[in-house]
């Protein structure tokens, strides 16, 4: 302090100012608002503060909110120890990290988070209170950095004259404001708790209020105290929560595989309540013949072990997808190694097959909510899917539901934080959810709106998974299909469609390998399978080969010795193509094979 100034004091006790890229003292920043009253505190006996500082424990941190938490402290403050509160964090505790320990050189990036003020301050600035923002870079060092945030004391100029305004603002317009506007008295307080710097709170007062004492200086540091341990408490509250949302979104597909004639979108929205991670999760796959298998589960609970389990049941489900079974198989399956687990968890999924040669899907649920049908021409319904037992329960078997979906319609599916509420009732929040999906088309339902609609809306409680697919429409030059005879004659029609469709294709390098595979795939199903159904070729990223029969044995490859005269048609077929497999159908089974395109 300089000779000149023997009004203002600044105590011995006075910790670190603001960083030198520009922090501003509270009623300078002119982002002042208002209180909502209270009783002034030079007016209580010592006993009064005391319970009035007692009671801050009741009113700040009230939730695990860190911004709420510092704007708590500053309305706490205003009017009955202040005129005027600002609450200052650094940036990084603001992204979850440590906070600084003070080294008496240089100033961590801070920023402002909340302010409040009494009337007659609040023209001061015209910025809704509570608005986050980060300071200009280019600011003189005031009596804040110099002392509350390099040295971790507080600062108090008692009653300031007209060189001391520059002295705790930023700059010369904020300095007049404060001169304006008659406030006389300043203090700062550090913000430390465990011996680390989270940021700092400033008070001024003005006309009609006596200046900061030294008795005022006291009670506020005891009120920094608290506060910066509540504050410390939602900075780690949140980084936890950060990491469990990360874990769960490690957990779920990066991106969704191209399916042919399907559009599909999914969205993850966390909760932003307490243990609101948890154990949802999507996942979509191409399967053979152009097919595409989609999924949505939901494990009970919340926290990691939720999320924990998540990831080991997708994993599983995974593995079952590509199996290629019916959706009833998988959830069965998936039941059994739910029971497996350890911790006994109980988890809710529906599982859907779609297949773009005749826009229908195969569902089957395990107490998952019903997924919403939307038409073409924005007509929106719930799917009548019988509802199973949940994963764990070990009530099987599950029974499926043939879905037709129209040109352009949209399957919908999602999980219960969507919806769910603690005060209404469930099947009064899934006609809420289906009147909010009324006219929503791809776009809108790629652009989250379903999700901003939805009856939980932005203050759910529980994390939420939304997965639509939209028929995309058709495209029949890339997918042929043939009824085939049952004599025979049928691998001899096969060869020659087959022959003339890759020709028509430009694709008649692949018709050596391709007759060969067809001949073999219709050869197991006269053989094995009561005579072939359709033969199907589709070109996609690959060209698939199909063949379909009633026969109830999956083939497999066989072991054959030099003298045997068959048993090799499969062997050929794992070596000449990428891949080959066969899934079972309610009429019986189709066996495929697949071959890459020439480059």
């Amino acid at each position: 302090m300089n000779d000149g100034s023997r009004r203002r004091r600044l105590t011995s006790r006075a910790s670190a100012g603001r960083h030198a890229t520009g922090h501003r003292s509270a009623a300078a920043r002119g982002r002042i608002g208002r209180s909502d009253g209270g009783v002034s505190l030079d007016r209580l006996s010592t006993r009064g503060r005391l319970a009035w500082l007692n009671s801050a424990s009741s009113r700040i941190g009230t939730t695990l909110d860190l911004e709420r938490t510092a704007q708590e402290l500053a309305e706490f403050t205003v009017p009955g120890f202040s005129d005027g509160a600002a609450v200052d964090i650094l940036e990084s505790v603001l992204r979850g990290d440590e906070g600084s320990r003070w080294t008496g050189t240089g100033v961590p990036s801070m920023r402002a988070i909340a302010v409040c003020a009494v009337e007659e301050l609040s023209s001061l600035e015209p910025t809704p209170v509570g608005e986050t923002f980060v300071r200009a870079e280019e600011q003189h060092e005031t009596l804040l950095h110099e002392y509350c945030l390099r040295q971790g004391r507080p600062v108090l100029v008692s009653r300031m004259r007209n060189d001391d305004f520059i002295r705790v603002a930023p700059t010369k317009s904020a300095a007049a404001k404060m001169r304006a506007a008659g406030v006389h008295s300043y203090l700062a307080v550090p913000l430390i708790a465990r011996g680390l710097l989270l940021g700092s709170a400033d008070f001024v007062r003005g006309p009609g209020t006596p200046p900061f004492s030294s008795t005022d200086v006291a009670l506020a540091e005891q009120l920094a105290s608290q506060a910066a341990v509540f504050i410390d408490n939602a900075r780690l509250y949140g980084r936890e929560h950060e990491h469990v949302v990360s874990l769960q979104r490690s957990l779920l597909p990066r991106a969704t595989p191209v399916t042919p004639g399907l559009r599909v979108h999914a969205e993850y929205a966390p909760s932003t309540a307490h243990h609101g991670v948890g154990g949802d999760w999507y996942d979509v796959m191409a399967l053979p013949s152009g097919r595409t298998a989609l999924m949505v589960g939901d494990v009970m609970g919340h926290g990691l072990p939720a999320a924990a389990t998540m990831g080991r049941l997708r994993a599983v489900a995974r593995t079952l997808m590509t199996l290629d079974m019916a959706p009833e198989r998988v959830l069965a399956r998936l039941d059994l190694a739910t029971r497996d687990l350890e911790d006994e968890q109980v988890a809710t999924c529906l599982y859907a097959v779609y297949d773009p040669v005749d826009a229908t899907y195969t569902l089957a649920s395990a107490g998952h909510l019903p997924p919403l049908l939307i038409d073409g021409e924005g007509a929106a319904d719930f799917v009548d899917v019988p509802t199973g037992a949940p994963l764990g329960a070990g009530v099987i078997p599950y029974d499926p539901v043939r879905l037709k979906v129209p040109e352009r319609g949209s399957l919908v599916m999602y999980t219960d934080g969507l919806v769910k509420s603690r005060h209404a009732d469930l099947d009064l929040q899934l006609d809420l959810l289906r009147a909010a999906a009324r006219g929503l088309g791809p776009e809108a339902l790629e652009g989250g709106v379903l999700v901003e609609r939805a009856p939980a809306g932005t203050a759910r409680f529980d994390e939420a998974v939304l997965l639509s697919a939209t028929t995309a429409p058709s495209t029949p030059a890339d997918l042929r299909v043939w009824q085939l005879p049952r004599e025979g004659r049928a691998a001899s029609v096969a060869r020659g469609l087959v022959t003339d469709q890759l020709a028509a294709w430009d694709l008649a390098e692949l018709a050596d390998v391709c007759e060969l595979v067809v001949s073999e795939l219709v050869g197991n199903a006269l053989r094995y399978g009561n005579g072939p159904g359709e033969l199907r070729i589709l070109r996609g990223e690959r060209l698939v080969v199909e063949v379909s029969d009633t026969g109830p044995d999956l083939p497999q490859i066989q072991h054959a010795d030099l003298s045997d005269e068959g048993g090799r048609g499969l062997q050929l077929i794992n070596m000449l193509c990428r891949r080959w497999g066969s899934c079972r159908t309610v009429a019986g089974k189709v066996v495929w094979a697949e071959q890459n395109l020439p480059s």
